[in-house]
C-alpha cells in the first residue's frame, strides 16, 4: 500500500481538519436529545450536528444508549460537582449533599432530560452506585464506611424518587432550603460513625 492510500485507509470515517473529539460529540448530542427527545434522535443526526463520521460515534460509544449514557453522565458530573461537595467544611457535608442534588434536579435541562424514559432512569442509577456512592465510601474510610454511604445514598434516592420522579404532593411543595432543613439531620446521622457494641462492652455474651 503507497503512502497515499495508507493515509486515506487511516482517515476513513473521520472528518477533515482538526480531529474530533468525545466532547464535541457529548454536545452535540446533548442538544439534540433536548430539543427531539431520546427517540427522535438518530446517531446520523448528532453526527451531522458534531461534524464526524456516524461510525466515529459508534467506534466511541457503542450505541445511542450509551451515548445518551454519557450524555448523562457528563450532566451529573457537572453539576454534582462530587469533588467539590466532598471537599468542604465535614460539619456542613449533609447540607451539600441535599443542595448538590436538588440543584440538579431543579435544572430545566436537566429533568428534561430525565423524561427520556427507562434509558435515563438507569444511568441515575448507574451514577448514583458507581459515582457517588463509591466516592462516598472511599471518602469516609474505616470499617463502615459502606454502610454509611450506602444510608445517605439511600436518603438521596428517596428524595429525587419522591420529589421529582415520582413526586409525593408534600416533599414536591417544598423548597430546596426546606428539603435541606427536613433531611440533613438524617444525612448528618447516617455519616455518623457507628459505635461498636461487643459482648465485651455489654458484659454480656453473644446470647444473653
Amino acid at each position: 500500500m503507497n503512502n497515499v492510500a495508507a493515509t486515506a485507509a487511516r482517515s476513513r470515517g473521520r472528518p477533515r481538519g482538526h480531529p474530533p473529539t468525545r466532547a464535541s460529540i457529548v454536545s452535540a448530542a446533548r442538544a439534540l436529545f433536548l430539543e427531539r427527545g431520546y427517540r427522535r434522535t438518530t446517531l446520523r443526526a448528532v453526527a451531522g450536528a458534531a461534524g464526524v463520521d456516524a461510525a466515529l460515534i459508534a467506534y466511541h460509544f457503542g450505541s445511542k444508549k450509551g451515548l445518551f449514557a454519557q450524555v448523562m453522565q457528563v450532566h451529573c458530573a457537572e453539576a454534582l460537582a462530587v469533588d467539590d461537595v466532598l471537599g468542604g467544611d465535614p460539619a456542613t457535608l449533609p447540607d451539600r449533599l441535599v443542595d448538590a442534588v436538588t440543584a440538579l434536579w431543579e435544572d430545566a435541562d436537566f429533568r428534561q432530560l430525565t423524561a427520556q424514559g427507562d434509558e435515563a432512569a438507569e444511568v441515575i442509577r448507574e451514577y448514583l452506585e458507581s459515582e457517588l456512592l463509591a466516592r462516598l465510601v472511599e471518602f469516609l474510610g474505616g470499617r463502615d464506611a459502606t454502610a454509611r454511604a450506602t444510608a445517605v445514598v439511600t436518603i438521596l434516592g428517596g428524595l429525587i424518587y419522591t420529589r421529582y420522579l415520582n413526586p409525593l404532593p408534600t416533599p414536591a411543595a417544598l423548597t430546596p432550603s426546606a428539603i435541606r432543613g427536613a433531611l440533613a439531620p438524617a444525612l448528618r446521622a447516617a455519616l455518623a460513625p457507628r459505635a461498636r457494641t461487643t459482648a465485651a462492652t455489654s458484659g454480656r455474651s453473644a446470647f444473653g
